[in-house]
């Protein structure tokens, strides 16, 4: 299994040299409202972790406390196929959140050697199946990459046998980017690519969470951060 050490990355993480274009429309109230959410919640996404509550405020949830904790985020996925998210307390257990996206791992990758990558997951509150339930149980979010839109991110309620077999592979890791030497579903696929690392969980609101990755001690690294808001 080829991988990557991140304590001795100088600089943005190198998965593959390959890409696939996207399709994306501009979206520019969609990236003026995200800019300013985004300075408000976490002006930096490659933090050290903290335990302190911030008292919430402004989103209408009175008596609301933002908190924080550090969880497990893997991004997996064939090279020529969609890429799966998927965040877990422990690596040994059942996923707390995951999710298919629509785009491909390889346009995945590509944004991520540019050295910052913002995935924002947004739903509409006035979806009824989405008003009052827990984010990680909102079946259908759309997807912005990095500002721009590219499709949609899909709640996965029941792991498939392959989602399976990564994540049982994948128990003793836990930091870490390559490949790995699973069976391609069809020859078209390509390799099975990764991205393991802890990531600052920070619940701003119930409509809206956010998760940055945490770049190993003396590493610049990634600049990585997901946020799910229900607008």
């Amino acid at each position: 299994m080829k991988m990557i050490d991140l304590g001795s990355q100088r600089g943005p993480l190198q998965i593959m040299d390959t890409a696939t274009a996207v399709e994306c429309g501009r979206e520019v109230r969609f990236r003026r409202t995200f800019r300013s959410l985004v300075e408000c919640m976490v002006p930096c996404c490659g933090f050290q972790p903290s335990d302190e509550s911030v008292s919430g405020g402004g989103d209408g949830s009175e008596g609301w406390s933002s908190s924080s904790s550090k969880v497990t985020g893997t991004f997996f996925g064939y090279r020529k196929g969609r890429v799966s998210f998927c965040l877990q307390d422990d690596t040994r257990g059942s996923p707390l959140f995951l999710l298919e996206f629509a785009v491909p791992t390889a346009y995945l990758a590509r944004e991520m050697q540019h050295g910052l990558l913002r995935i924002a997951l947004v739903v509409d509150q006035s979806q009824s199946q989405s008003q009052s339930c827990s984010l990680f149980d909102v079946p259908v979010w759309s997807m912005y990459c990095n500002g721009r839109k590219v499709g949609f991110a899909i709640r996965r309620k029941i792991m498939t046998v392959s989602d399976l077999a990564v994540l049982k592979f994948m128990q003793s890791v836990s930091v870490g980017a390559g490949v790995l030497p699973l069976s391609p579903n069809s020859l078209h696929d390509g390799d099975l690519m990764y991205l393991r690392a802890s990531f600052q969980r920070v619940i701003g609101s119930p409509h809206s969470e956010s998760f940055h990755i945490i770049n190993p001690v003396g590493s610049s690294g990634q600049e990585l951060s997901i946020f799910l808001l229900r607008s």
